[in-house]
């Protein structure tokens, strides 16, 4: 019999290693490009679409940096393009390699100070006291940008559990925009949570939640507590309709993998049951043949 061997397009395999790669779990960005590795065989390939994936994975993900001290979120509202990110506390610019796992080509960053960089500086000191308080590991980012000659504010949030040895990696992550405008401005926010559990069984777990209203605005100070207060109360809604989700989800399970059984709430005395089963030994045939009678009457 003939053998034969399907061959992919170099285009179709370049697209196959970037979208599996994108989509890799939180945490395992690594695991997922060795494991790729492996198959592809061929280094160079995987090193050239391996960067670009990881660029997009990052900033999917909100993936954290320390410099100096001070943990930096990646994300599409503070990459400058050529796969190059600012930190406005730092004031650097820089590149991150996520296959090397290490920061280059580190420059510094020009930022302008003005009123909606002041108020910037007061949104994230309130949030991070939020983030600390609710966040056993929690990160977030005040970020600030100018679309259509109006400037915006964006704050993200970040926390995760990556623990392989456990066989289940989590993330938490949340992104909140609103306009700088006088007396009233409008928050508009998304808030998301990802698992993947690996042992025995490969499932994935993603939920998320749009959130819309609207803040008054009476001086930085007001609006920075009245923000932060806002996407307390919002995230402590999802966690709690999340919990709620899962315990109406676990009923229901219960229910379809087991069978009915009667729940009379009662004391249920074994031994008179024993004693009424009237049991008949046959021995000799290897078996115990209950009372039909007995079993009826308890049955009732």
């Amino acid at each position: 019999m003939k053998n034969l061997r399907y061959e992919v397009s170099k285009k179709n395999k370049e697209k196959a290693i970037q979208n599996l790669l994108t989509q890799a779990p939180p945490g395992e960005f690594i695991n997922s490009f060795d494991d790729l590795s492996l198959l592809v065989q061929d280094e160079k390939l995987m090193r050239r679409h391996g960067e670009w994936a990881g660029n997009k994975y990052c900033k999917k993900y909100f993936v954290p940096l320390n410099i100096d001290g001070h943990q930096v979120l990646l994300a599409h509202h503070n990459e400058l393009g050529d796969q190059r990110f600012f930190d406005s506390h730092t004031r650097l610019s820089f590149k991150f390699d996520v296959l090397e796992n290490q920061l280059k080509d580190i420059e510094s960053h020009g930022v302008l100070r003005n009123e909606a960089e002041c108020l910037r500086m007061v949104v994230s000191y309130a949030l991070k006291i939020y983030v600390s308080k609710h966040f056993p590991s929690g990160n977030c980012n005040v970020l600030r940008k100018t679309i259509k000659n109006k400037e915006f504010l964006i704050a993200c949030i970040e926390d995760h559990h990556y623990k392989a040895s456990d066989y289940w990696n989590g993330l938490w992550k949340s992104k909140w925009i609103f306009s700088i405008t006088p007396f009233l401005t409008q928050v508009v926010g998304s808030i998301y949570v990802k698992a993947h559990f690996f042992k025995q069984v490969n499932f994935h777990l993603d939920i998320s939640k749009d959130v819309e209203d609207c803040l008054d605005v009476v001086n930085q100070a007001q609006l920075a507590l009245g923000f932060a207060k806002f996407v307390e109360e919002q995230e402590n809604k999802f966690q709690t309709a999340i919990i709620e989700e899962f315990q109406e989800l676990a009923i229901s399970l219960k229910k379809i993998l087991r069978r009915d059984l009667p729940v009379t709430r009662t004391y249920i005395d074994w031994q008179r049951i024993v004693n009424d089963m009237k049991l008949v030994m046959y021995p000799s045939l290897g078996y115990v043949n209950y009372s039909k009678n007995a079993l009826c009457h308890w049955i009732t």
